[in-house]
């Protein structure tokens, strides 16, 4: 009698089988001998009701332990076929909860669990109106009562935030607002949009004359409509800024653009917040259940307190007041950091005719090629992935599936490959005096884009410059203190100029907070992006995910919302699914790993 090999299927199916019948029984047992020693389970939302990474059996235990009555998984059942490379299964999953429906993914190593990624799709029963579900447009019946689309849009527009008050308010109307605006929309959840620019897209279209996305178009597209076939693989930021104009009509985005938030409180004994709003030089207060700043990934520009600042007779402003590098003609500007906003700020002094540019480089950065990164680094992000069948969101759905954990391993040999393919290129910045790094573990530009959100830049042009001394550049010395001509360094050398423009980046986002709400309830908050816990202001320890992004935070009904256009557009359906279960009153239980702050959770 020979032996049927095992394929793929017949492993991911039987693992899967055994999985079932074990959360089934409750039967933690045997779900401890169904994980490798070195697991992980991904979950957004529907164990957990958060966004959190469990890491090795004993968390897994803990998180099957507090939510597993009440979440009554089942239907367990494979998506597609299942494939190895190296020795590694992975398969697709769906899967229901009380609630919910779910998706899944799964890795198996040595036939036990690897990596699982559970995510929630849609709340039963309260599913969005999309495909066979999507809403009539009409009443085919005749009525001298009839109400057009316009007419109806007109009456809601006119009656938000006056008569009828919005369930959320969102602060911010750029790209992130405006995913999680769309996804409220789809869901039924009244929410209105507070944008201080005078249009959608503003905040786009007011950046620096030669802005282009770094990123490709595949990996940009906004939740429900993707950019057409035709788009530019780098969209300009005046493009971007129409599109988003379009999106917030398209979409019926309730919208206020003109408008500022001045202050906000949160009543405890209701549970409400009072939002101050002044719109259009009209002065109202909001009163939303829950409040979502969705001020990009970041809070108030980071500013130099330069010593002599007061005897410079030049100007000095930061990288959000630049705007066109022609302004600057004929004058020598220095510019104040390495990353992407002081490589691009650089090269379009350069291009508007600066006399002379000089980058002062304070850190060393990560560079990449953009041509190498889109071969090497967004290969699920291209027309190759769309001619194999991976769509935006499923790729979307492969990188969520894989613990933040594992990201700089993974990184690392792309990173090798990246420096060894590109070698020359960094031998000539090296030569020039750029200083060059690959983050701490060598895992390279994406990890720092989650650990601390700067420190790199995709180059776009900028590098040659800098090899060629068109550029010219300071790095690795500190500034003393500003002089009436310019800046000395701490090595005695001095540095004439007429402009100082500082792209230093920007704080956190609950800055923001800070200055519309209170110190203390930033501070309770604590810092958003990065890894850390984002408990009590405190950076650590590890937590696993992004901190405080997208899910609750330490304070009730207080949200943020924010990244790229690729993270906007992913997690804005996992904020509003936790907006609309609150909403209709279901019990959303957060569990936190690691926590040793459990807070109150309370379905408003």
């Amino acid at each position: 009698m020979s032996e049927t090999t095992p394929t793929p299927e017949s492993t991911a199916t039987a693992w899967l089988g055994d999985f079932a019948r074990a959360l089934d029984a409750r039967d933690l047992e045997a779900l401890q001998a169904l994980f490798h020693e070195d697991c992980y389970w991904r979950d957004l939302l529907t164990f957990t009701w958060n966004i959190a990474t469990m890491e090795g059996w004993p968390e897994i235990r803990a998180m099957l332990d507090a939510s597993l009555e009440r979440t009554a998984p089942a239907g367990w059942r494979l998506e597609g076929a299942a494939t190895e490379t190296a020795g590694v299964v992975e398969a697709w999953l769906a899967f229901t909860t009380a609630v919910a429906t779910g998706t899944g993914h799964l890795r198996l190593r040595d036939g036990r669990a690897w990596t699982l990624f559970t995510a929630m799709e849609d709340l039963q029963d309260h599913e969005e109106p999309r495909g066979p579900r999507r809403p009539l447009g009409t009443i085919h019946t005749a009525s001298r009562a009839r109400e057009t689309w316009h007419e109806r849009r007109e009456r809601e527009t006119a009656a938000l935030g006056r008569e009828v008050q919005p369930h959320v308010v969102i602060i911010g109307g750029g790209q992130g607002g405006m995913a999680l605006g769309a996804r409220l929309k789809q869901l039924g959840v009244p929410a209105l949009i507070l944008e201080k620019n005078a249009r959608p897209g503003d905040s786009w279209r007011n950046r620096y004359r030669s802005l282009v996305l770094h990123d490709p178009v595949w990996y940009d597209h906004m939740p429900y409509i993707p950019f057409p076939e035709t788009w530019p693989v780098f969209t300009p930021k005046d493009k971007m800024g129409d599109w988003l104009e379009m999106y917030a009509r398209v979409m019926e985005l309730d919208y206020w653009p003109s408008t500022t938030a001045t202050s906000a409180r949160f009543d405890e004994a209701d549970a409400v917040w009072s939002v101050d709003v002044v719109s259009g030089g009209e002065q109202l207060t909001l009163r939303p259940r829950h409040l979502v700043f969705a001020t990009g990934a970041y809070g108030p520009p980071r500013r130099i307190a330069f010593v002599g600042a007061q005897d410079f007779r030049g100007r000095i402003l930061h990288a959000s007041a630049y705007q066109d590098g022609r302004d600057f003609r004929g004058q020598r500007v220095v510019v104040i950091g390495s990353a992407t906003s002081g490589h691009d700020v650089s090269l379009d002094l350069w291009e508007g005719g600066a006399a002379a540019v000089t980058m002062v480089q304070r850190h060393p950065t990560t560079v990449v090629r953009s041509s190498t990164l889109i071969e090497l680094g967004f290969a699920l992000y291209s027309e190759q992935a769309l001619a194999a069948g991976i769509t935006t969101e499923q790729a979307d759905r492969i990188v969520a599936s894989t613990p933040i954990a594992l990201f700089a391993d993974l990184q690392r040999p792309l990173y090798a490959e990246i420096k060894k393919r590109d070698a020359d290129f960094y031998t000539a910045l090296a030569k020039a005096g750029f200083a060059l790094d690959w983050g701490e573990d060598d895992s390279g530009l994406m990890m720092k884009a989650y650990r601390t959100g700067s420190g790199y830049y995709i180059d776009v042009g900028a590098s040659a410059l800098i090899i060629d001394g068109r550029i010219g550049l300071k790095s690795g010395v500190e500034i003393d203190r500003l002089t009436p001509d310019g800046i000395r360094f701490a090595d005695g050398t001095t540095l004439e100029c007429d402009v100082i423009i500082e792209c230093t980046g920007y704080q956190s986002m609950h800055e923001t907070v800070a200055g519309l709400v209170s110190r203390e309830l930033a501070d309770q908050v604590g810092p958003c992006w990065g890894l850390g816990s984002g408990v009590r202001n405190d950076p650590g320890p590890w937590e696993g995910e992004l901190r405080n992004m997208w899910k609750p935070t330490a304070h009730e009904a207080l949200w943020f919302q924010g990244g790229n256009l690729a993270l906007s557009r992913f997690y804005s359906r996992y904020l509003a699914l936790q907006l609309k279960a609150r909403m209709l009153g279901m019990a959303t239980p957060v569990h936190r790993p690691r926590d040793t702050a459990p807070r109150r959770s309370v379905a408003r």
